[in-house]
């Protein structure tokens, strides 16, 4: 008896002892990165478990601690807490996405699924036709397309000798030459019609010729004084007005100059695929076996040929293994990256020297793979439209997207438009045409005066006093007088 109870001692203790053993081992295994996670609402039992292959990527999924976050991540949990699973999240052993190898056999996440080693891919996956006649593919949760990333100071280029242009647009230009004309003209004008300007046209010179007026509102444009000092109130009002708009137009054309020099977006010599392909400064390549690199093997636009010959022949020195590593490669040598623009969106995000040239191709999207004819493949895609249907796609975007730097991008501080001024030419506008009122209203006054000693027409006197300070002589006028001294 006493044998018996020490047998069944031993062997409940050796029991025990695999069961730690083993429950260690499943603790310390490093590709395991995620338990299964429970159901909020009890201890998850009967929901089932899914195996979920990812790979290490910032924003998609980033490893705080001992738990993984990030926007798949935060996609996965959506997911199962709208179709009702548990999963368990393990990094694809290789670190590959996915590519046919050269014995046929596909690696990377792609691999994993083909071998029935993980049962879905939540990660930047891209959606390709050699990927889809493999594996299934959910409705794409992200849109992206191919762009080229570059350090700034790499990419930047000698300003050209009109460079202090580039604030206005020709359009602005040109309307502030018309409108300076303008005023000047209207100081000429009104200086000539004002008796409180010019008293006597027939003795005295006026001041503000034309020629002095030009001076004059340049003057105002370099914020310097200039003479003839205006002393009707006609034409002061035209000036000050002119000094306000100067005023307001240098304040826009500093602030816009400012921001254009120190975002440099302007003077990116590389806009384009074909001028990377150009340009001899610079290496450029993509991620190994990623479907970028596919992309451009199997492209039939000749300068994707050359970018893919290129990439081909210098394999070994431009085709890097990680994003990271390319992000890195770029922030410190002179090398351009080929990759996914949404991608390269969060990098020049998080480091303020980077950006991304502006041309995107090949639009594509992000999409979870699943094993062809899976049950989860149509339930996952109409999960994934209600997500994004609901809002929740963008927030997740915005929240994992969000910049750290404030750059200032030619979409913000691009060249100032006539309509964005719009306001201010209006405001001189207005500012001139009083200034002629009031020299018209100057003139009226005087010429009332004197119809009231010459016991004369106001009318006609005003008239006169035009003609007078306009230097106009009608026939009509000359026959009058050649009549009048006849008769004496």
């Amino acid at each position: 008896m006493d044998k018996g109870l020490h047998f069944t001692v031993c062997v409940l203790t050796t029991v025990l002892l695999l069961r730690e053993s083993s429950q260690a081992g499943e603790e310390k295994d490093p590709e395991v990165l995620a338990a299964p996670k429970p159901d909020s609402r009890g201890a998850g039992e009967g929901l089932p478990t899914l195996t979920v292959t990812t790979i290490l990527e910032d924003p998609y999924v980033m490893v705080r601690g001992a738990e993984l976050e990030g926007y798949c991540m935060d996609l996965l949990a959506a997911l199962a807490a709208m179709l009702r699973f548990q999963y368990r999240v393990r990094a694809v052993g290789d670190g590959q996405y996915g590519a046919v190898a050269a014995g046929g056999n596909w690696t990377g996440m792609i691999g994993e699924i083909l071998r029935r080693e993980a049962d879905i891919a939540v990660a930047p996956l891209t959606v390709t036709s050699a990927r889809e006649e493999v594996v299934s593919f959910t409705t794409p949760f992200l849109q992206t397309g191919i762009g080229i990333l570059l350090r700034k100071d790499t990419a930047s280029q000698d300003m050209s000798s009109f460079h202090f242009l580039a604030p206005f647009s020709k359009e602005t230009w040109t309307a502030l030459l018309f409108a300076y004309l303008l005023t000047c003209f209207c100081l000429f004008l009104v200086a000539r019609l004002s008796p409180c300007e010019w008293n006597e046209p027939k003795n005295e010179e006026n001041h503000f010729t034309f020629l002095n007026s030009l001076w004059f509102g340049a003057g105002a444009l370099a914020l310097q004084g200039a003479t003839p000092r205006p002393q009707a109130l006609s034409v002061r009002v035209i000036a000050v007005v002119w000094w306000l708009f100067t005023l307001a137009l240098l304040a826009a054309y500093i602030a816009n100059f400012t921001a254009l020099l120190s975002s440099g977006s302007e003077q990116l010599p590389i806009q384009t695929f074909e001028d990377l392909v150009k340009q001899r400064n610079l290496e450029f390549g993509t991620l190994e076996g990623s479907s970028t690199f596919y992309y451009f093997k199997n492209s039939k636009n000749p300068i994707h040929q050359m970018i893919y010959e290129y990439m081909e022949k210098r394999r070994e020195h431009v085709l890097v293994k990680t994003y990271q590593e390319a992000v890195q490669r770029v922030m410190d040598s002179n090398y351009a990256f080929i990759g996914e623009s949404i991608s390269q969106d969060l990098a020049a995000a998080r480091h303020c020297n980077l950006i991304r040239a502006p041309e995107v191709i090949g639009a594509r999207g992000f999409g979870i793979a699943t094993a062809q004819a899976s049950p989860w493949t149509k339930p996952l895609s109409i999960a994934v439209l209600k997500l994004r249907e609901s809002g929740d796609l963008d927030y997740l975007r915005n929240k994992w997207w969000e910049s750290s730097c404030l750059r200032q991008s030619r979409d913000r501080w691009g060249p100032l438009e006539p309509p964005a001024l719009g306001g201010l030419f209006l405001t001189l506008g207005i500012g001139l045409a009083l200034g002629i009122l009031a020299a018209l209203a100057e003139l009226s006054s005087s010429s009332r005066r004197a119809a009231a000693h010459a016991k004369k027409s106001c009318c006609s006197v005003f008239t006169e006093e035009i003609c007078t300070r306009l230097r106009i002589k009608g026939d009509a006028r000359q026959s009058q007088e050649m009549s009048g001294k006849a008769n004496a």
